[in-house]
């Protein structure tokens, strides 16, 4: 039996679910071309997220790319699918062949430099199931990815390198929460590309 391409690469957390760290996933030079070609094909935007009650930009530029139909909530504001590129569609293919899961979904960020980043919280939402895998691909300039334990406060942290992928699965999402902290090192742009199946809206 051949094992998916994750079975045998680095594990991030010590307990209470997986996250699986694949390093050279599309290798140096489609990398490379990936991250030019999602510059220009996503349409990045600002978007605003509602926390304890109030509206505050997102500190990053995102794009909610899905099959037809499949819409996204987060932090209160739904959002409707956006078309598929070429390049999301073939670096999902990858994932789908590395984790034996059918991608549904995109949700891409562009953190266009240290000041850009990504708050505590967790992948839980109820559309995406009890225990979602969820397939983060990285291009671009490294960042510090944290976890932290929702119970004891164990926090364990991994740097995230140009053509890389983190799987989480399990009950990650149920235990763990993560975030990309700000840092006031120069560094130039990076993509992420969080790869989901959003279960469908029961009728």
């Amino acid at each position: 039996m051949t094992l998916p391409l994750w079975a045998a690469n680095e594990e991030i957390l010590p307990c209470d679910g997986s996250a699986l760290l694949v390093r050279n996933f599309l290798g140096t030079e489609r990398a490379n071309r990936s991250f030019d070609e999602l510059m220009i094909e996503v349409p990045w935007t600002s978007h605003d997220l509602v926390l304890f009650g109030r509206k505050v930009a997102e500190p990053r530029l995102s794009a909610w790319i899905a099959d037809l139909g499949v819409a996204y909530r987060y932090s209160g504001v739904t959002r409707p699918p956006l078309p598929w590129t070429t390049t999301l569609s073939a670096i999902r293919d990858e994932c789908d062949r590395a984790t034996t899961v059918d991608f549904n979904s995109v949700l891409a960020n562009l953190y266009r430099s240290g000041d850009d980043a990504m708050g505590w919280h967790a992948d839980d939402e109820p559309e995406l199931g009890p225990e979602p895998v969820i397939a983060s691909v990285s291009l671009g300039e490294e960042r510090r990815f944290d976890f932290r334990h929702r119970l004891t406060g164990e926090t364990a942290s991994v740097a995230l390198p140009h053509d890389s992928l983190l799987i989480m699965s399990g009950s990650t999402q149920a235990h763990w929460m993560h975030r990309i902290a700000r840092t006031k090192k120069s560094l130039a742009a990076r993509i992420n590309l969080t790869y989901r199946y959003v279960l469908p809206v029961k009728g």
